[in-house]
C-alpha cells in the first residue's frame, strides 16, 4: 500500500483518513438510470426517496436531468433540499402537530410545494386550526396500511374517507391524495412473494383512492413504493408515482434478497487494519459500530454478511470470505479462516467494507468521498439530523 501524503487534498483512496464513507460514482449512475428506465416502463413517475442518500449531489444523479419531485423522511432533509431549489417535496413521515409551524415556515421561505402525510383525524383538526390562524395552506396525503402494520389506516376503513372529508372541509388544508409503503417487502427473499406484496401495495392505495373519489373528493396523487416492490410489480395501473431510495446505493441486505448484484453496491466504508489479534485469530479495523452500524438485516438470508463484507480497497472485490464479525464502538473484528491474512493485510493496510444496511451506515457520516476506481474525484456533503 503506498504511503499516505502528509499534506494536500486526497486524490487517491490511499490518501484518505479512515474510517471514510466512499461512493462509487459509476455504480451510482448505473443504478439511478436503471430505476428511471424501470419507472418509465411501468408508466409511473419516480419520486426518489432521499432518506438514505441525504445529498443534493446524489439527488441530481437520481434525477438524471429531469425535474423530479423528491421524498424525504425528516424536516431537516426537506429544508435542505428546498433551500437548494427543490420545489416538489413529499415529507413521507406522518407529521407531528408540533412540527406544523416549521413546515409552514419552510413553504413560506422557499415557495416549495410540501406534501404532508397523516392518518389521524386529530392531526387534521389541529392542522386546520393552525393553518387558518397562520394564514397558510397545508397539503396532505392520507397514509393507508398495505400490510406492514407500522402506520396508516386500513384501506377499506371508513376512516379513510372521514379523514379525507375533514381535510377537504378545512379552508386552509388541501387534500392531495393517498400514499402507502410496503416496508414488509424487505422481509422475504422470494421474488414471487414480493410481486404479491407489490400487488397488495398497489391495490391498497388504488382502492383507497377510489373510495375517496367515490365520496366526491379530489385524489390527484396515488403514491406507493419500496425498492423491491417497484422492481417486481407486475403492473402499477392506477398509481401515479413511486418512491424508492436504496436502489441508488444497494447493500448486503438487498443483495441477500436477490434485489441486486454485489458489483452494483455503490457505497462502502474505507477502514484501516489497526491490529492483529493472533490469539483470537482476527484482524482489528478502525471501523466499528459507529462507522458501520449494528444492523444485521442481511444476515437472515446471507448468514456470512456479518456487519459487512471486507473487500479490496480499490477493486471492491471481496477478500476471500472475510466479514466484519463483531463490532465495538470504534473497533471492528474480522475473524480469519486462514492465518495467511496476517501477512496479506499487515497493520496499516486499507480495506473497504460493503455495508449490511446502507441507510444506517451512511447516517454516521457528514459527507461522501466520491471515487472512480482508485481516484477520489469529489466530496459530497450529506445532511443529517431531524
Amino acid at each position: 500500500m503506498p504511503a499516505r501524503p502528509d499534506h494536500g487534498p486526497p486524490t487517491r483512496i490511499a490518501d484518505l483518513d479512515t474510517p471514510r464513507l466512499l461512493l462509487d460514482r459509476e455504480r451510482l449512475e448505473r443504478n439511478a438510470l436503471a430505476m428511471r428506465e424501470r419507472c418509465a416502463r411501468l408508466g409511473v413517475r419516480l419520486r426518489p426517496h432521499l432518506k438514505t442518500a441525504k445529498s443534493l449531489d446524489v439527488a441530481r444523479i437520481a434525477a438524471g436531468g429531469e425535474r423530479l419531485g423528491v421524498t424525504v423522511s425528516t424536516l431537516r432533509e426537506a429544508e435542505h433540499f428546498a433551500r437548494a431549489g427543490a420545489r416538489d417535496i413529499l415529507y413521507a413521515t406522518a407529521i407531528a402537530p408540533n412540527k406544523l409551524a416549521r413546515a409552514a415556515a419552510l413553504q413560506q421561505e422557499t415557495g416549495c410545494d410540501l406534501l404532508l402525510v397523516t392518518d389521524s383525524i386529530e392531526t387534521v383538526r389541529r392542522a386546520g386550526a393552525f393553518a387558518s390562524g397562520a394564514g397558510v395552506e397545508l397539503s396532505f396525503l392520507i397514509e393507508v396500511d398495505c400490510g406492514e402494520h407500522r402506520s396508516g389506516l386500513p384501506p377499506a376503513d371508513p376512516a379513510v374517507v372521514e379523514v379525507a372529508r375533514a381535510i377537504h372541509a378545512a379552508p386552509a388544508l388541501r387534500l392531495r391524495g393517498i400514499m402507502t409503503h410496503a416496508g414488509h417487502s424487505y422481509g422475504t427473499d422470494d421474488s414471487g412473494s414480493v410481486t404479491l406484496l407489490a400487488a397488495a401495495e398497489r391495490d391498497a392505495a388504488v382502492s383507497a383512492a377510489d373510495a375517496v373519489r367515490a365520496a366526491g373528493l379530489p385524489c390527484e396523487t396515488v403514491s406507493v413504493g419500496s425498492t423491491p416492490t417497484v422492481l417486481l410489480a407486475d403492473h402499477l395501473t392506477g398509481v401515479t408515482e413511486v418512491r424508492a431510495g436504496v436502489y441508488m446505493f444497494w447493500d448486503l441486505a438487498q443483495l441477500s434478497r436477490g434485489m441486486c448484484r454485489q458489483d452494483e453496491i455503490a457505497v462502502s466504508v474505507l477502514a484501516s487494519v489497526i491490529g492483529h489479534n493472533r490469539a483470537g485469530r482476527s484482524l482489528v479495523l478502525d471501523a466499528g459500530a459507529l462507522a458501520l452500524s449494528k444492523d444485521l438485516g442481511a444476515n437472515r438470508y446471507l448468514p456470512d454478511a456479518g456487519f459487512g463484507y471486507v473487500c479490496d480497497p480499490v477493486t471492491l472485490e471481496r477478500l476471500g470470505s472475510l466479514s466484519v464479525g463483531a463490532v465495538h464502538q470504534e473497533h471492528g473484528t474480522v475473524t480469519l479462516d486462514d492465518e495467511a491474512w496476517f501477512s496479506r493485510l499487515p497493520v496499516g493496510s486499507l480495506v473497504r467494507v460493503l455495508p449490511n444496511h446502507a441507510c444506517l451506515t451512511c447516517a454516521a457520516y457528514d459527507a461522501y468521498d466520491v471515487v472512480r476506481g482508485d481516484a477520489v474525484v469529489d466530496r459530497w456533503a450529506r445532511v443529517n439530523g431531524w
